[in-house]
């Protein structure tokens, strides 16, 4: 592309505005200040951006150097999808594990202490709380990010998640709009399709972000899925129809509109990112996401130029994109103010404010843990005996979905290491988990069998009804989306795979 653009003129700055791209390195480059400097609003951070709670704070500080009211945004749902501990897990369970104990009380101090460590990292915006449905228990890419398959759970958690979150002083996200439950395709890979009728989307989908929207979600995020019964022809974050007629007009949302990743397949394998990024602030998106793959300079000036060449064209109202950047303008000042506010009290300010924690929630840095014990759900045989010495840990590892990443560790080796000393481990795929091999490589120990959905991969299912089969004194750890018949002399699930899920379940299993 080719346009020409001035940095400094109104229409550029808005273009720029609306964008919240990603990055390389545990510092800002100069090309991103730049930006800033030109009326870029939005950052997003991954997990390629976090080396410490330190060092993120240097680099929120050297993008506020540049622009005070600067977003830093974040995916940071806590459970299997986090960034601030990518490379040790996380010390808050996920999504799943707090519908399970179905306490909003502690769901919402969970989301409080999660954003107050944000905030005192400087991040104001976290892309969470997914709203999902998850009523397809084979969903590929939902799982343990949803709060469950009951629509009212799902809200009254969605709420106080975003209340949680917010008192922190953090903005909430909650995604993904409409819907992402009732899928079978990952959105990352290809463009997935809910084929439902209306009555079924307003009594399941979009009861959650009613809930969220009256608890005063300062942002939601779009989807990339094609809802026939709303639109046959554009995926969510493109249609009009969902964007403006659904989620602004009938179900009253002011807040801010976020796409989902644009590089993502749905979108770019099929419309490409420029168009895409277009056609999403025209159907009523106000803020670009991108930066997951693709993070560089080049990919924010096409974005930017092709924003501005439409508004140019008439393909695009100017003062379409003039609302949105307003309203990525308006959350900046929100946070900005927010964070003035508790500055002055100093770090750690947030968790003074809001209601107090909830019963037996612990305190603020144990709240995580507190839940993730709480969400165990265990099944003992008559037969079992306590396992008292170090067992052989294998783990059935499937592959994980791309917005779990597989750089975070999971399962319970780690944990049960800490109190069974000599812990032993393996790591087993679909070619490779035949009953014999696992006991060969165990021996004498007792073997801790720890999955992962193991409903969705028929693998991991085989595998197991044979090892418990052959040693029924076997311990089964499920830490995805319990389906499956407990199998073993001790059957825990998680809810989860988060590093405090797997420290609550070791603790079960070493009796302590």
């Amino acid at each position: 592309m080719t346009t020409l653009v001035s940095p400094t003129d109104t229409l550029t700055r808005d273009a720029l505005a609306v964008l919240q791209p990603g990055f390389e390195g545990a510092t800002a480059p100069d090309w991103l200040l730049r930006r800033v400097g030109e009326g870029l609003t939005s950052v997003g951070l991954f997990g390629r951006n976090i080396a410490s709670p330190e060092q993120l704070t240097a680099l929120t500080a050297q993008l506020r150097a540049e622009r005070d009211d600067v977003l830093v945004a974040i995916d940071e749902e806590g459970g299997d999808v986090t960034r601030l501990e990518v490379r040790h897990g996380s010390s808050f369970p996920g999504n799943l594990a707090l519908g399970a104990v179905d306490d909003t009380a502690l769901t919402r101090d969970v989301a409080r202490e999660l954003g107050r460590r944000l905030a005192e990292c400087g991040v104001n915006l976290n892309w969470a709380p997914s709203a999902d449905v998850n009523s397809n228990p084979g969903n590929p890419v939902i799982g343990v990010r949803s709060f469950g398959a009951d629509p009212l759970l799902v809200a009254r958690h969605t709420a106080a998640y975003v209340e949680g979150l917010q008192a922190a002083g953090v903005a909430a996200c909650t995604k993904h709009f409409p819907g992402h439950g009732d899928t079978a395709v990952d959105s990352h890979h290809a463009l997935p399709t809910i084929d439902v009728d209306l009555d079924t989307l307003h009594a399941r989908e979009l009861v959650p972000f009613r809930a969220a929207i009256a608890a005063g979600s300062k942002s939601v995020m779009s989807a990339h899925i094609l809802l026939p019964a709303l639109d046959p022809s554009r995926p969510a974050t493109l249609s009009p129809q969902i964007l403006t007629g659904l989620l602004r007009e009938e179900l009253g949302y002011d807040g801010l509109i976020i796409t989902d990743g644009m590089e993502m397949q749905a979108i770019s394998a099929t419309y490409g990112i420029e168009r895409g990024s277009v056609m999403a602030i025209a159907a009523g998106a106000d803020a670009i996401c991108v930066g997951g793959g693709l993070a560089d300079d080049e990919t924010v000036l096409r974005l930017r130029d092709a924003l501005v060449a439409a508004v140019r064209d008439g393909v695009l109202p100017e003062e379409r994109l003039a609302d949105a950047a307003a309203r990525v303008r308006a959350l900046a000042g929100w946070a900005q103010q927010t964070r003035g506010a508790r500055g002055a009290s100093g770090p750690g300010a947030a968790s003074q404010e809001g209601t107090a924690p909830g019963p037996g929630a612990g305190s603020g840095s144990e709240v995580g843990l507190v839940a993730a014990r709480r969400a165990l759900r265990i099944t003992r045989s008559p037969a079992f005996e306590p396992v008292t010495s170090a067992p052989y840990v294998a783990s059935f590892s499937p592959v994980a979905n791309i917005a779990v990443g597989d750089e975070t560790p999971w399962g319970v080796a780690a944990e049960l290491a800490h109190l069974l000393p000599g812990t032993a481990t393996g790591t087993y795929g679909s070619e490779d988990s035949t009953p014999e091999r696992v006991i060969g490589a165990a021996g004498d120990r007792r073997i801790v069998a720890v999955v992962r959905d193991a409903h969705r991969h028929p693998w991991m299912a085989v595998a197991l009804e044979s090892l418990t089969a052959a040693r029924p004194d076997t311990v089964v750890v499920e830490m995805g989306v319990p389906q499956a018949q407990p199998r073993g002399g001790l059957y825990i699930a998680t809810h989860g795979a988060a590093r405090v899920c797997g420290r609550a379940a070791a603790e079960v299993v070493a009796g302590v």
